[in-house]
């Protein structure tokens, strides 16, 4: 790493990687010379692989010479720094000590300042003021794991973990108008009330859905249910620990258009946009042959939403034709979304849009501007749609793609790929497919082999899926085999540079 950066580094300053006590404001109109270069510098491949060498390890030596007892503790108590991390955000805390600057503020007047917010224009005081004693001793934990910085005795600043979640608006910006906190930002701090509320539920409530008959369970099922809604408790059936979270038998995309839930499926829209830091969609550039596809090729974008990875790989690859397909609510609006550029490739015909339910079965053919009627197109692309999915379902999607798929049609998927936490000399999967690696550890180190604490985002992840949508992210084998059952052989992955990313070409079978 200091290498990278002394050979980036420019005339007299030098580039360093940035300090966990310095914040870096991502929504901020300006930073300093020295801060973007450097943070830009710190996803440069050759970092980001010595990071997370560095992440791994020290996440071993942690877990190796901490005492149980207090490692199993801290595993138990992890919820709290998700229900502080929760607080952190929702009272807006990050603006108010950036504004206050890296001297920070003392936890009477931050109190102060939170109930301001919280007023609204009409200046009413908040039912429930925050106590600042309190508000100390949760942003003292944060601070215990590095989320924020306790500068002097109950005066608290922001650090580099704490600016993430930073929206960029002032307080007064915020005290006006709540509901536009994350309007014009990288949405990144949208995520903190989905995954510490619906997602965190959720999960809470993992054991009592897999074990439904555990004495727990059946408890908690009686008490939820004993005002009569239910003629017999014990055989109340819930697909998912969400559903038994919320009470609710519907699916998790159903329940947020809910009328109730308007303010979730907006947090819900723009916290997808926020997690673009998980995988650059850049990366489908060069992780599949599409120079090599004929021009006019039509390449067809399954649930691809507005059509953002399209419109990237068509600026990249000017000779192709994209055809986004998704939901009809979806496709309506897509257009409307692009602007400049991007909405001529819209207006000359090279990214389209089509409503096209991908458990559905699909057309004969669908028309291409300018190519015209198309049976067949060269790839079916399907990029972080998988994991919403269950088996079976992905098995239907897929079959449907491989039932419109010619001779020569690709299926290339996009999605985490988990790798084992072991060394994985038994897998013919990996043997026999082009860019799967043994590891992502370096060979004969003592990491684990899927580098530990530094990948552990998509196994939280994975959980995640579990518990929300009934889904998971899965191991190349997995993948591979879900995909032989729908007729498609994978022959090729490329995993992104640091990450669980993979990239899966897939041929009709």
């Amino acid at each position: 790493m200091e290498r990278v950066y002394a050979e980036r580094s420019q005339g007299t300053t030098p580039l360093d990687y940035p300090s966990l006590d310095v914040p870096y404001y991502q929504n901020a109109a300006n930073h300093s010379p020295e801060a973007e270069p450097a943070e830009k510098l710190a996803s440069d491949p050759a970092v980001v692989t010595a990071a997370n060498q560095i992440v791994a390890a020290c996440g071993q030596l942690a877990a190796s010479v901490h005492r149980p007892f207090f490692s199993l503790m801290e595993g138990l108590m992890s919820g709290h720094i998700v229900a502080s991390i929760q607080f952190l955000e929702a009272t807006n805390t990050v603006e108010i000590l950036r504004e206050a600057g890296p001297e920070g503020v003392h936890v009477n007047e931050l109190a102060r300042r939170i109930d301001v917010l919280a007023s609204g224009q009409d200046g009413t005081a908040p039912a429930e003021p925050v106590d600042p004693d309190k508000l100390g001793h949760i942003l003292r934990l944060l601070a215990t794991f590095h989320w924020i910085r306790e500068v002097r005795p109950d005066v608290f600043a922001n650090n580099r973990l704490s600016s993430i979640i930073d929206s960029g608006k002032t307080p007064e910006q915020l005290r006006i108008a709540p509901s536009k906190k994350y309007d014009g930002t990288d949405c990144v701090a949208a995520l903190v009330p989905m995954k510490s509320d619906d997602f965190f539920k959720s999960i809470a409530h993992m054991t009592d859905a897999l074990l439904p008959d555990r004495e727990r369970a059946i408890s908690l099922r009686k008490l939820l249910y004993q005002r009569g809604q239910s003629d017999s408790a014990t055989n109340v059936k819930y697909k998912t620990p969400f559903n038994l979270a919320f009470r609710t038998e519907l699916g998790y995309f159903e329940w947020l258009e809910l009328p109730e839930n308007k303010t979730r499926l907006r947090d819900f829209g723009v916290g997808m946009t926020g997690t673009r830091p998980w995988e650059i969609v850049e990366n489908i550039i060069g992780t599949f042959a599409w120079k090599d596809l004929s021009k006019d090729s039509v390449v067809v974008d399954v649930g691809g939403g507005v059509g953002s990875t399209s419109v990237v790989l068509a600026h990249a690859y000017p000779h192709l034709r994209f055809v986004v397909e998704d939901r009809k609510q979806v496709v309506e609006i897509a257009p409307s979304v692009w602007s400049g550029e991007h909405a001529e490739l819209v207006k000359s015909g090279r990214v389209s849009f089509r409503p096209q339910d991908f458990l559905q079965p699909r057309p004969p053919s669908i028309e291409v501007s300018v190519v015209g009627s198309v049976s067949s197109p060269a790839v079916f692309l399907i990029r972080g749609c998988t994991h919403n999915w269950p088996d079976e379902s992905v098995r239907t999607i897929l079959r449907h793609l491989r039932n419109a798929a010619g001779s020569t049609t690709k299926l290339f998927i996009v999605d985490m790929v988990l790798a084992h936490a072991c060394y994985n000399d038994y897998d013919d999967n990996r043997e026999a497919i082009p860019g799967a690696e043994r590891t992502l550890a370096p060979e004969g180190s003592p990491l684990l082999a899927n580098l530990g604490r530094a990948s552990a985002s998509g196994y939280l992840l994975d959980l995640s899926m579990m518990a929300v949508l009934g889904a998971k992210e899965r191991t190349l084998r997995e993948i591979s085999a879900l995909a032989l059952s729908a007729g498609w052989k994978v022959s090729r992955m490329a995993r992104a540079s640091g990450s669980v990313w993979a990239y899966i070409t897939a041929e009709p079978f």
